[in-house]
């Protein structure tokens, strides 16, 4: 960075300047973890003496042990595109209203878990389900390793319930997708041929009264040669729509070529590795018990409500421990 010219070429200083950043926060939480183990060691010598810090001491070891866990977090990100933003896109699957309204609650889960961990969150496009739920619906997640984070996401959710739209109110078992893709920062790096888009506009649903979109600003593009359909209406004028939902685009397409980089490095290994995104990966029970597993890595948690409301973190962290190993 001290180099004569380095901001010269404005894009490539940007990066640079991004991955010094993430280094200098990531190198400042060591050196401050460091102090504070220091600490309690002195603080631990002290309590042999005096029983009554034993409490000030547990408090502080948990508090360090949480700050430790991120940091191992950061080491399991190496991906190309693991450090950036990420689009996170829900469909409903089989099961009817069941699974339109289990679609909406598992966009709401994904979205709260980026809340709570301090990720900007904006919803780009939603396709109401007839009765209840959501047909689908895409939102874009900014902060630091958002997509390492989500690929933990990618696959299949079950969940096993009581319907609420049965009149017997029989048990339903319902299924609900997760894609997600990197957010391409470089408009290059992914070459897309406009003769090969078919764009349609169409008015952007909403709730109703001034939701209502009274012009055909929402953009939907299909990319023909690998049948990729991205859909944008949270913008009010249709380039606006038109320019994100290229972006989703571009990044599906870096999605889609990342998975077959991975399934070609898996065949010359001659290894069976799990590079099958479409898989199951979590099964919700609510009916006759509750509970939560994760197939992959048998992570299990049996307060349902906690995960819904968006506490995934134990899920994923168990997911990317046994990837980093596993790699």
């Amino acid at each position: 960075m001290g180099e004569p010219g380095f901001w010269d070429d404005q894009e490539r200083a940007a990066k640079i300047s991004a991955e010094h950043a993430r280094g200098s926060r990531r190198l400042q939480a060591f050196q401050a973890l460091a102090r504070d183990v220091d600490d309690l060691g002195a603080l631990a010598e002290l309590a042999e003496d005096d029983p009554s810090l034993d409490g000030e001491v547990d408090e502080h070891v948990s508090e360090v042990e949480a700050r430790l866990q991120e940091l191992e977090e950061q080491r399991l990100f190496a991906g190309r595109y693991d450090a950036g933003d990420a689009f996170v896109t829900v469909n409903a699957g089989a099961g009817g209203t069941d699974a339109q309204d289990w679609a909406e609650m598992v966009l709401r889960m994904e979205m709260r878990w980026a809340q709570r961990r301090g990720f900007t969150v904006e919803l780009l496009e939603v396709s109401p389900g007839e009765e209840a739920g959501i047909k689908s619906a895409t939102f874009l997640v900014k902060g630091e390793n958002a997509y390492g984070l989500y690929g933990s996401e990618k696959g299949v959710h079950r969940l096993v319930r009581l319907s609420p739209f049965d009149s017997a109110n029989r048990r339903q078992t319902s299924f609900a997708g997760v894609e997600v893709s990197p957010a391409v920062d470089d408009v290059g790096e992914i070459e897309i041929d406009e003769d090969d888009l078919q764009v349609d506009t169409y008015r952007a649903s909403g709730a109703g009264g001034q939701h209502v979109n009274k012009t055909d600003s929402a953009v939907r593009i299909t990319h023909r040669p690998t049948g990729i359909v991205v859909q944008c209406q949270n913008e009010r004028s249709q380039s606006s729509n038109r320019a994100e939902a290229m972006a989703m685009l571009r990044s599906k397409l870096a999605e889609r070529a990342e998975r077959e980089r991975l399934e070609e490095i898996a065949r010359e290994k001659g290894a069976a590795q799990d590079v099958n995104f479409g898989s199951q990966i979590r099964s919700y029970v609510l009916h006759p018990y509750t509970l939560v597993k994760d197939h992959r890595t048998d992570h299990e948690m049996g307060d349902v409500n906690r995960v819904l409301d968006g506490d995934l973190d134990g899920f994923v962290r168990a997911y990317l421990l046994r990837a980093a190993n596993a790699s």
